[in-house]
């Protein structure tokens, strides 16, 4: 689960950007909060992950703390991804190319919120 400030550009950012499906949204008028989740195919349905984004009414900004790293979803071209990531508004912070001392190709990108998430070409 993300908490997000933005719940639109989050899930614009998942859909559009990285390409992921809207499964299902949730709204919690009463406990102030509304839910989005995201992912690859059906979901979790289909075996895939999904990524809970959540909305708590009226905060503007969260502290991420220390122990969050990133996520990291497989792709099948990182360089590829990038360039499609990029095309689409989308910030990339680390371009696709092997990870130091191996050969496994990887690139980072940021959401709107500021999360990382590591592509890693399988």
């Amino acid at each position: 689960m993300l908490r997000v400030v933005n719940l639109t550009r989050s899930i614009d950012f998942y859909t559009k950007v990285l390409g992921m499906n809207l499964l299902r949204t949730t709204e919690r008028p009463e406990q102030k909060y509304s839910l989005a989740f995201v992912g690859y195919g059906k979901g979790n349905i289909d075996g895939q992950a999904e990524i809970e984004l959540t909305y708590n009414h009226g905060v503007e900004s969260y502290d991420m703390g220390t122990a969050y790293g990133h996520i990291a979803i497989n792709v099948p071209d990182a360089y590829a991804a990038c360039e499609k990531i990029k095309d689409a508004g989308g910030k990339v912070t680390r371009e696709a190319g092997p990870v130091q001392g191996g050969d496994t190709v990887i690139a980072f990108v940021i959401d709107p919120d500021g999360y990382k998430i590591e592509l890693i070409q399988r």
